[in-house]
């Protein structure tokens, strides 16, 4: 237990045991690191590894930062995946060359920036479509998100009939597969991500409002927070980020389909629970949620590279799940 100071009050801990509790996020991924560079004999640190690993998590990281901040406010998102994937889709039929037969719009040359208009129009308005119907539909997050999961999907084979949207232009392609120098882009696009959500969850009374409703949305209100403008808010910050998620995955894979970004909700939620968000709300950082994600990107590289089959690799995603929300639980039972 923490010792009382003569004034009585309560004297933070201190040594390798605080640190570790406080940053459990952290050590987990250094660890993890390590364990994986012992199994690889190093080349996990390898440079290409790293970039690897960078590309892979990084379409990961918008959902994330997206969720995550809706985790804060105590609400949740399941629609995540396929409204990336409807996303990606209509992101893909405004990128395809103008030559191409099967093209959604055959014939048609659009300009670069309208694929990214669309698509985070498209995301945005899912997010806004999310947070009218938990805040003033009074729906919970559970249901209204697996209500809107359905309406995307529906969409999404309805405008592509199902089919593949392929022959991307090379200059829509380039945004998400060119590097600066050694750096890949999408790793710079999730960087210049991080600053923007750090600033509105540090900097900004926003982002006080959200960790003030998920703390107690109750005390939020009597403080004078309008809870309902800040949860269509909060929504449709993230519908906003699935929205460019979905711009550059269909940029790196060069198409979209059905599949695409199938179960993206799912390694999402799992990534920033194991990063520190809380699921009771009003506890979670930028960093915690990017930790997370690197965190699952290093299981499931490790796993890949111990030929894990893909199947037990959901189940591992699932109990670490489990696992994640059953030790937050205890430990801010244990505070309170």
């Amino acid at each position: 237990m923490a010792a009382k100071t003569a004034a009585g009050t309560i004297e933070p801990k201190k040594g390798l045991r605080a640190f570790i509790s406080k940053n459990t996020n952290l050590v987990t991924f250094v660890s993890l690191a390590i364990l994986l560079g012992l199994l690889t004999r190093g080349r996990s640190f390898e440079w290409p590894s790293v970039r690897n690993l960078m590309i892979a998590e990084s379409v990961r990281a918008f959902a994330a930062l997206g969720v995550g901040m809706i985790i804060i406010t105590r609400g949740i998102d399941l629609s995540i995946g396929y409204v990336v994937c409807l996303v990606a889709s209509v992101a893909a039929s405004f990128a395809q060359t103008s030559d191409y037969t099967a093209a959604l719009y055959a014939g048609r040359d659009f300009p670069l920036w309208l694929p990214f208009l669309a698509g985070i129009i498209t995301g945005g308005l899912f997010g806004l479509l999310n947070g009218v119907l938990v805040a003033y539909g009074r729906l919970p997050a559970f249901i209204a998100t697996l209500g809107t999961m359905s309406v995307a999907r529906g969409f999404q084979l309805i405008y592509t009939k199902a089919a593949v949207v392929g022959s991307l232009k090379d200059s829509y392609k380039t945004i998400s597969q060119g590097s600066l120098g050694p750096i890949p882009n999408l790793a710079l696009y999730v960087a210049a991500a991080c600053v923007v959500i750090w600033v509105l969850l540090r900097h900004t009374k926003r982002g006080t409002n959200f960790y003030a409703i998920g703390g107690n949305a109750m005390a939020a209100r009597v403080s004078g927070i309008n809870v309902e403008r800040e949860t269509v808010a909060v929504y449709t910050y993230a519908g906003i980020l699935y929205g460019i998620a979905g711009c550059l995955l269909a940029g790196r894979l060069g198409l979209a389909n059905a599949l695409t970004a199938n179960g993206m909700e799912l390694d999402a939620i799992a990534a920033v629970t194991v990063g520190g968000v809380s699921q009771t709300g009003g506890v979670g950082t930028m960093s915690g949620m990017v930790i997370g994600v690197l965190t699952l990107g290093i299981i499931n590289y490790g796993m890949t590279y111990l030929g894990v089959d893909s199947y037990y690799q959901l189940l591992v995603k699932g109990f670490i799940i489990i696992a994640a929300v059953y030790f937050d639980m205890k430990k801010y039972a244990r505070r309170s």
